[in-house]
């Protein structure tokens, strides 16, 4: 029996050991221990950039002019597994003080193009835009924040920004929650990709969420838009669930930027771990990354303690046809 319970005992170790990825990587800065979220990852001046949210500092190992609350690491590497973490974002602007958070990055004319969110400040979070020409040191636009959305379907938040070029126009994905502040869904803006992307430039396309949770596992919420383009086709994944709920990711399609149509309904693209492993709380928020060689990885946030810790972690992607799937963890 002692022998048997040993056994047992040595194939659920193996069995944890197997799930680990080949990428688990968390900034331990400002907490002590593991804590990065919300990736979005570009290829920039030879190397790769993953820019993605740190947690307010634990005031045991803040610094004397810590800032307060969320804020935004970029970490570099050579092969998308390992990472080192190179700098840090510090608020600058009014509307940063109480936080910022959620990076989507975009390179745009040989330059980086940051649009991320204020954080703390509940239905006023809203959408801000930063320009750099290294990635690192970013200039922040005079008019941030630079998008809030309008109309009785939304609560007048906006947070988890992605941009794409699409046409003559640069769409601004976001989330964004009903009028009672429970369900989390998704809206869309754009601007001319000829315009500065301040304030001015942005016009929302739709006076409705163009996705929001339907399917029981995205149980109330709706975030993290990511999008790739296809041909002609427009590839949005999203996370489905807030977070350990689990969050789950999944993926919808359309021809338009606004009209679209899930590929995963019984199940996600992405599922959370099983019990044991590093990410049995959730797979979340992701961000997809095309490489040189045309490669997608994907690229989310996970955990196993309910949000003690937080690593980032990537999988590869292949296609069944028009639909994505994950060929290597």
């Amino acid at each position: 029996m002692r022998r048997m319970l040993i056994l047992a005992t040595l194939g659920l170790m193996l069995t944890a050991a197997a799930a680990e990825p080949a990428m688990k990587w968390g900034d331990t800065d400002r907490l002590g221990r593991p804590f990065a979220k919300d990736p979005a990852v570009i290829k920039f001046g030879g190397r790769y950039l993953m820019y993605y949210s740190t947690a307010p500092f634990d005031k045991k190992l803040a610094p004397t002019n810590a800032p307060r609350g969320w804020g935004v690491g970029i970490a570099e590497s050579r092969d998308l597994v390992h990472w080192k973490k190179i700098a840090e974002l510090r608020p600058e602007q009014e509307c940063e003080r109480n936080g910022f958070c959620a990076p989507g990055a975009r390179v745009l004319a040989g330059k980086v193009h940051l649009f991320y969110q204020t954080y703390g400040n509940g239905p006023k979070d809203a959408i801000c835009h930063a320009v750099s020409g290294d990635g690192l040191r970013f200039e922040r636009d005079a008019s941030n924040p630079v998008f809030r959305p309008t109309g009785a379907w939304n609560n007048g938040r906006a947070i988890d920004a992605e941009v794409i070029p699409f046409g003559d126009r640069l769409l601004l994905y976001f989330a964004t929650r009903d009028p009672t502040g429970k369900i989390q869904q998704l809206g869309v803006a754009a601007a001319s990709l000829k315009s500065d992307f301040g304030r001015a430039a942005w016009r929302q396309l739709s006076d409705a969420s163009l996705l929001k949770p339907e399917l029981p596992w995205e149980t109330k919420c709706i975030e993290a838009p990511t999008v790739l383009r296809r041909d002609d086709t427009l590839y949005l994944f999203y996370a489905g669930g807030y977070n350990n709920d689990p969050q789950q990711i999944g993926c919808a399609t359309s021809k338009d930027g606004i009209h679209y149509q899930r590929l995963f309904v019984e199940q996600p693209l992405l599922a959370n771990g099983q019990a044991g492993e590093w990410n049995s709380s959730e797979s979340g928020h992701p961000g997809i990354f095309e490489d040189d060689d045309g490669q997608l990885y994907l690229f989310y946030q996970g955990n196993n303690d309910r949000g003690r810790t937080w690593f980032l972690s990537q999988v590869k992607l292949g296609w069944d046809g028009d639909k994505p799937r994950v060929v290597a963890k």
